[in-house]
């Protein structure tokens, strides 16, 4: 992993534009090539990114197909154009380079989850009929560039679903949805992709939250999963 903090602006270039003004920000730069621009705030949610695959061409004054150098009086910038496949760009121009390090980190274990997650996520893989009649499952952990998705699913109607899975659903893991769904849905491939947020309990603010950004919650009953019968007495 390469690590950079630079003042920089920053401007995207595709479906949509955006730009950032200069401002000192930190640059990660992955062993998967993917590119994370990200402000001294905001928690670990980038400002904006450029998913794998994607290719990192950096230019200096003077080595464009025009050359000449800079004007008197310009300042010379390097400039990192990031694109992926399908033509999108993300363009970094660096104005002064504050630290710039490389470290091998190695083939990562993965997360190790709490018993009872993993165990639900088995589960409801194993019984998508939970989630509504005509679910599919398309892959448990399904990778991306921030981390995998719980399940990844179609519904009736064929559209992606990716459900994050939490013993006990709290505003973090609704906004641990919230980014792969704001990834997943660059994706045209998968594009347009739902929420579901399924717990054993969820929390009235995390499903208010959840609510407001159109992501659906469910609530898992694990016994009723594992085929356990509920051992309450019972009028009828």
């Amino acid at each position: 992993m390469r690590l950079v903090i630079a003042r920089c602006s920053v401007d995207y270039a595709g479906r949509l534009t955006a730009h950032l003004p200069s401002a000192p920000r930190l640059i990660l730069i992955k062993a998967d090539n993917s590119v994370s621009i990200h402000a001294d705030d905001r928690a670990y949610k980038p400002l904006n990114w450029m998913s794998p695959p994607c290719t990192l061409r950096e230019t200096r004054p003077g080595e464009g197909p025009e050359g000449g150098g800079t004007r008197e009086g310009e300042t010379a910038h390097a400039v990192w154009t990031v694109e992926n496949k399908g033509g999108e760009k993300l363009i970094i121009t660096l104005e002064e380079i504050l630290h710039d390090s490389s470290h091998e980190l190695g083939v990562d274990p993965g997360l190790i989850k709490d018993g009872v997650e993993a165990h639900l996520q088995e589960l409801l893989a194993d019984r998508m009929e939970t989630l509504g009649e005509g679910y599919a499952l398309i892959r448990r952990e399904y990778p991306t560039a921030i981390g995998p998705v719980d399940i990844l699913c179609r519904d009736a109607e064929g559209v992606t679903v990716a459900v994050e899975i939490k013993r006990r659903g709290e505003i973090d893991g609704v906004e641990q949805l919230t980014r792969y769904l704001e990834l997943l849905n660059r994706d045209p491939l998968l594009a347009p992709v739902r929420g579901v947020f399924a717990a054993q309990e969820i929390k009235p603010q995390a499903r208010t939250l959840a609510t407001d950004r159109g992501i659906r919650c469910v609530t898992l009953d694990y016994d009723g999963l594992r085929g356990i019968e509920d051992d309450k007495l019972r009028l009828f």
